[in-house]
C-alpha cells in the first residue's frame, strides 16, 4: 500500500470518487493493518488440528509483527509439540497407554515413619487451641458481616491485646527467676527429644510385604534357581546337560529294565537270555565275593560324573587324612530318598575321593535285590557297587588289598537304610541310629576303623508326605518294608520342564563331611565280643556325629528347623 502512495493518516480509496466528500481525517485514525497468522497462501487448506506445516516458523514471525509476546509464542509452540508427540505415540504404540507411576502396596512406608514429631506436636497444639476457643466457629460464620461490625471487632481485639501485654510485662518482671529454671528444663527436654528423633530416624521402616514361611521358602528358592537359569547359551546348555545326566541316573533301573524287555521281544536273543537269567538268579556271587573283578576305574572316572555332581552342586570335605595301612567302614548319614550324595562321593570319582584319600579302595554298598535285576547288575558291578549283606562286607574287608587281607580297603554303608528314608524331611535331620549296632560288630570282627560321614543337604533334595500327619500311609509303608525289604516313600521334587512337580531332585548344595576315624580293636571270635565294648564304640560314634553337626551346622545348614535327632 505504501508502494502505491499510501501514507499513515491518509484516507483510503480514490480522491475523485463520488463518496470522497463523506470521508474525513477522523476515519483515517481507525485504520489498522493486521497480518493473519495462519495464512498459508492462496488456495491453501489448513490441516487437521495440531498438524504442523513448513510455515509454522513464519506464523511466529507474523505473530511478532502483530504484537504477540515471546511467552505467548512459546506457549503455542509447546501446544503444537505436545500434539505432535501424542500423535507419534498413538501411531507407534497403538495399544499402550502411559499413566503415572506409583508405589506398590507393600512398598509404601507407614505414615508414622514419614511424619516427624515436630509436625504432629504442632498439629496437636493447634487442635487444642481451636478447642479452647469456642468463638472461632462464630467468627468464621460471620465473615459476611458489614465493615462497621468488622471494625468494631478489630478495635475490641486490639484493646484486649494491649491489656494482655501490660499484664504479661508485670508478671514477667516478678517471675524472672522462675523463667530461667523453666528454660533450663526446656533445653533438657529438647535435647532428649532430639535424641529420640535420631533413634527413630535410624529405625528402618517395617515393610508390609508378607514374608514367606515353611514350604514357601523352598518355592522361592526354586523360582530364584529358575531366574538364574536365564543365562547365556553356554551356561544354559551346561544346565540342560546336568539335568539330562541326573535324570538318567534317577531312572537307571527303569532304563535297563526297558532294554531287557525290548530284547525279550526279539526271539533271536532268547537262547542268550534264558541262561543269563538262570545264572544271575541262582549261581552268580559277584556281588558278595569281595573280589571286585567287575569294577571299572574307567567308568567311575568318566567326565559325565563331574557334570552329575555339578547339578546340585556336591562337594566332599575331609577333616583328617586316612592312612592306607588300615581298613575303614564309612557310615553315611542321612539316607535321604535316593542317596545322591553317597553315589557322587563314594560311587564315582566325581568329587575326587582317590585324591583326598590316596591308597584306599572304597566300595559303596546297596541292597542285594538290586543284583537280581537284569542288565542293571552289570552296570552296578562296573561302578564298583557291592551287596550290603554281612557275607559281602566281611569278604571285602578280609580279602584283597595290599596284603591280601583287606588292607587299604573300605566300604560305605548307609546306616539308616530304608527306615530312615521315611524321615527325610527338608531342613530336618533325624537319624535311625539308636539301635543300629550291626556295623559296629562288623568293625570289631574285621578290625576296621569307624568313620562317620554327615551329608548336609541330602534331605533337602526332595519333599515327601510327612508320616506324623498321615499315620495310615506310614503304617502301609512299614508293612511293605517288613514284607519286601524296601519302602515306597511318597516323594516329589521338580520336573524336567517345570520347577514344581516331578522326580528330579532340587538343585540344592550337597556338602559331604568325612569325620575323624574311631579306632577299633579286632576280635574275630563272635562269641567273645563284649557287649560293653560294642556300646562304647557306638556311643563314641554318635558323639563324633554330634560333633560334626555342631561344627558345620552354621555353615552348611543355615535353614535348619531343628537340631540333629538320634531315633530308634
Amino acid at each position: 500500500m505504501s508502494s502505491q502512495g499510501w501514507t499513515p493518516g491518509s484516507l483510503l480509496g480514490a480522491k475523485d470518487a463520488a463518496h470522497a466528500n463523506l470521508l474525513t481525517a477522523a476515519s483515517a485514525s481507525h485504520i489498522k493493518v493486521t497480518l493473519k497468522d495462519d495464512t498459508l497462501g492462496l488456495g491453501a487448506r489448513l490441516g487437521r488440528q495440531g498438524e504442523q506445516t513448513g510455515l509454522d516458523a513464519f506464523k511466529g514471525l507474523l505473530g511478532r509483527l502483530n504484537g504477540k509476546s515471546d511467552e505467548e509464542l512459546k506457549k503455542d509452540e509447546r501446544k503444537l509439540e505436545d500434539v505432535r508427540l501424542a500423535r507419534y505415540a498413538s501411531l507407534k504404540f497403538p495399544e499402550v497407554r502411559f499413566v503415572r507411576a506409583g508405589l506398590l502396596e507393600h512398598e509404601k512406608e507407614p505414615v508414622s515413619t514419614l511424619v516427624p514429631k515436630e509436625e504432629t506436636t504442632k498439629k496437636s497444639k493447634s487442635n487444642e487451641k481451636k478447642r479452647s476457643q469456642p468463638g472461632d466457629d462464630e467468627t468464621s460464620s460471620s465473615e459476611s458481616d458489614t465493615p462497621a461490625r468488622k471494625s468494631k471487632k478489630t478495635k475490641s481485639k486490639s484493646k484486649s491485646k494491649s491489656k494482655k501485654s501490660r499484664s504479661r510485662e508485670e508478671t514477667d518482671s516478678e517471675s524472672s527467676s522462675e523463667s530461667k529454671k523453666k528454660k533450663k528444663s526446656k533445653k533438657r527436654k529438647a535435647e532428649s527429644e532430639d535424641a529420640d528423633k535420631a533413634a527413630e530416624v535410624k529405625k528402618p521402616a517395617v515393610s508390609r510385604e508378607r514374608q514367606p514361611m515353611g514350604r514357601q521358602v523352598l518355592r522361592a528358592r526354586h523360582i530364584a534357581q529358575k531366574k538364574r537359569a536365564m543365562l547365556d547359551d553356554k551356561s544354559l546348555n551346561e544346565r540342560r546337560l546336568q539335568t539330562f545326566i541326573v535324570l538318567c541316573h534317577t531312572l537307571t533301573i527303569a532304563i535297563f529294565l526297558t532294554a531287557f524287555f525290548f530284547t525279550c521281544a526279539i526271539p533271536i536273543f532268547w537262547p542268550l537270555l534264558v541262561p543269563y537269567l538262570v545264572y544271575i538268579s541262582l549261581f552268580s556271587t559277584a556281588a558278595t565275593s569281595g573280589d571286585l573283578k567287575g569294577r571299572s576305574p574307567f567308568l567311575r572316572s568318566l567326565p559325565i560324573w563331574k557334570v552329575y555332581a555339578s547339578y546340585f552342586p556336591a562337594s566332599l570335605h575331609r577333616e583328617e587324612t586316612l592312612p592306607p595301612t588300615k581298613k575303614y567302614i564309612f557310615g553315611y548319614h542321612p539316607h535321604g530318598i535316593i542317596s545322591h550324595g553317597a553315589f557322587a562321593a563314594f560311587g564315582t570319582e566325581a568329587l575326587g575321593f582317590s585324591k583326598l584319600f590316596p591308597g584306599i579302595t572304597n566300595t559303596l554298598l546297596t541292597l542285594d535285590a538290586n543284583f537280581r535285576i537284569p542288565f542293571y547288575r552289570e552296570y552296578a558291578l562296573a561302578m564298583g557297587v557291592a551287596s550290603v549283606s554281612r557275607e559281602s562286607c566281611e569278604n571285602i574287608l578280609t580279602k584283597g588289598g595290599s596284603d591280601g587281607e583287606g588292607m587299604g580297603r573300605a566300604i560305605t554303608i548307609v546306616v539308616g537304610g530304608a527306615r530312615e528314608s521315611l524321615n527325610a524331611q527338608p531342613n530336618t535331620l533325624r537319624l535311625v541310629l539308636k539301635r543300629r549296632k550291626g556295623f559296629v560288630k562288623l568293625a570289631i570282627r574285621t578290625g576296621a576303623d569307624l568313620v562317620p560321614v554327615l551329608a548336609f543337604g541330602e534331605n533337602e533334595l526332595y519333599d515327601q508326605v510327612d508320616s506324623d500327619q498321615h499315620p495310615y500311609i506310614h503304617k502301609f509303608q512299614m508293612f511293605i518294608k517288613k514284607t519286601m525289604g524296601f519302602t515306597v516313600p511318597l516323594f516329589h521334587a521338580r520336573g524336567v520342564f517345570n520347577y514344581d512337580v516331578g522326580l528330579m531332585p532340587y538343585r540344592h548344595p550337597l556338602n559331604i563331611v568325612v569325620g575323624r576315624p574311631i579306632p577299633v580293636m579286632q576280635q574275630q571270635n563272635r562269641d567273645k565280643i563284649d557287649d560293653q565294648y560294642i556300646d562304647e564304640l557306638h556311643s563314641r560314634y554318635v558323639e563324633e556325629l554330634l560333633r560334626l553337626w555342631d561344627q558345620w551346622k552354621d555353615v552348611y545348614a543355615k535353614d535348619r528347623e531343628g537340631e540333629l535327632e538320634i531315633i530308634s
